[in-house]
């Protein structure tokens, strides 16, 4: 094969150009082919030319290399979008399976719930007795209603507890509840009293004083803290519910402010009942015993105790005359010894100095809060002194030393007219008095003369 001066081989360049001219010529109409199977086509015959254009070896494998990676990019993203499409569509079934399967427990849990709040699936009218412990939790108030019967689905129990913020006023008690109450029903029952069944009565004597109620009432099972009881009664808690106990200002000095206002009753508590809770039932009986309507020997009409202050002209306010009664109450034998004692008081309250008897020197105030000597813990002391003794210390004491009964009360405002200074009992009761302290002593002597 010739070569011209250019160093080209003639006949090679002429069947280049027929190639070129035949290339030309066998083109295919466009419109019958798509875009993509038209430029491979393209690339494929323009890769095939190029194979003779004589270029460098290494730059043809390259175009080759880059033209192969783009086919293989397109592949694949087409691929990809076809995987693409194929999870979304996997998705949304999955989720729509999700959604109806979570609605259709959502429905159940609602249904569910909603005929145990409103009882519709609980229909027997049958009452239970259900008897919750002390300082309950709603899940064991909600374990022990479903164990009785009571509601279904503790679940739904404790959840509208918690929501209507009830699960913190349950108390120990036993309660009669009906099986076919909603939830709300059950839970006003659970905070009330109504429903309980666990009562017990106590009859409070007259004359006891606050140790000796709480222990009684402590006994008896109708409070669950003495301490707490006693600690009440000697708080303000209780003042802006009552007015005569908001009167008291002399609280520093007394050893419990409700001493005197405990009225001596017959009472229903419910088992291990609240101190505050018991107290509260002392007080408002107090204020409706002095509320009602009194006959008072020598008056014709009937007076409510406050009133019958006012009506005496006494100087002494409601809670001295308290102070006079529980004394009163302390030491007389009988009623018509109440009056005498009230009529020796009062005398000695009200007596000249010159007399020698302005100090009341009652043995009943000697060791309050205690009953007597015996009466004083080991760890208060055998030399124990009380600062309501009225030895050495002139005038009524600082408060009451016991709780009175009514005649008491009523003694303690009326007392009787006459000029006794001194009193005293023998050992049958039986109550002898004097006007001076020489005739004192000879009933002391008569007295001492019998016993023998």
């Amino acid at each position: 094969m010739s070569v011209d001066n250019y160093g080209n081989h003639p006949n090679l360049e002429e069947e280049r150009r027929k190639k070129a001219e035949n290339f030309r010529l066998n083109i295919p109409d466009r419109d019958n082919y798509d875009d993509y199977n038209y430029m491979d086509d393209y690339d494929d015959e323009t890769s095939e030319l190029n194979s003779y254009s004589g270029e460098d070896v290494r730059e043809q494998i390259e175009r080759q290399s880059r033209h192969a990676l783009k086919k293989q990019k397109r592949a694949e993203k087409k691929e990809l979008r076809a995987k693409n499409k194929h999870n979304r569509r996997i998705f949304r079934l999955v989720w729509l399976f999700s959604v109806i399967i979570v609605g259709a427990m959502a429905a159940v849990f609602i249904i569910t719930g909603v005929n145990d709040l409103l009882a519709i699936n609980r229909t027997s009218s049958d009452t239970v007795k259900v008897k919750v412990p002390k300082d309950p939790t709603v899940d064991q108030i909600s374990d022990l209603l479903k164990y009785n019967g009571v509601i279904d689905e503790p679940l739904y129990f404790k959840m509208f507890a918690t929501l209507t913020k009830s699960s913190d006023d349950f108390s120990q008690g036993t309660y009669e509840l009906r099986k076919n109450m909603d939830y709300q029903a059950i839970i006003t029952n659970l905070e009330g009293s109504a429903s309980r069944t666990d009562t017990v009565s106590v009859t409070i004597i007259e004359g006891q004083n606050v140790l000796e109620i709480a222990n009684t009432l402590y006994d008896e099972g109708a409070l669950d803290d003495k301490d707490k009881f006693l600690e009440l009664c000697n708080s303000d808690q209780f003042d802006d519910d009552f007015s005569f106990i908001k009167a008291i200002d002399n609280k520093a000095d007394r050893y419990y402010k409700l001493e005197g206002y405990l009225y001596p009753d017959k009472y229903d508590f419910y088992l291990n009942e609240e101190p505050e809770s018991v107290i509260y039932k002392f007080l408002n009986n107090y204020e409706s015993k002095m509320n009602e309507k009194q006959e008072f020997s020598g008056y014709d009409k009937t007076y409510t105790i406050n009133q019958m202050i006012e009506e005496s002209g006494t100087s002494y306010s409601l809670d001295e005359i308290m102070r006079i009664a529980s004394i009163i109450q302390a030491e007389a034998a009988d009623k018509d010894d109440m009056y005498y004692i009230s009529s020796i008081l009062h005398n000695r309250l009200s007596a000249d100095e010159s007399m020698g008897v302005s100090n009341l020197g009652l043995d009943s105030t000697k060791y309050y809060p205690y009953r007597s000597a015996v009466d004083i813990p080991s760890n208060v002391g055998r030399d124990y002194v009380s600062k309501y003794e009225t030895y050495d210390k002139a005038g009524l004491p600082a408060g009451s030393i016991c709780n009175p009964g009514m005649e008491a009360i009523k003694a303690a405002i009326l007392p009787k007219e006459t000029d006794y200074y001194f009193f005293c009992h023998d050992k049958d009761g039986q109550a002898y008095y004097a006007t001076t302290l020489y005739g004192h002593n000879q009933n002391l002597e008569k007295i001492s003369n019998d016993d023998e």
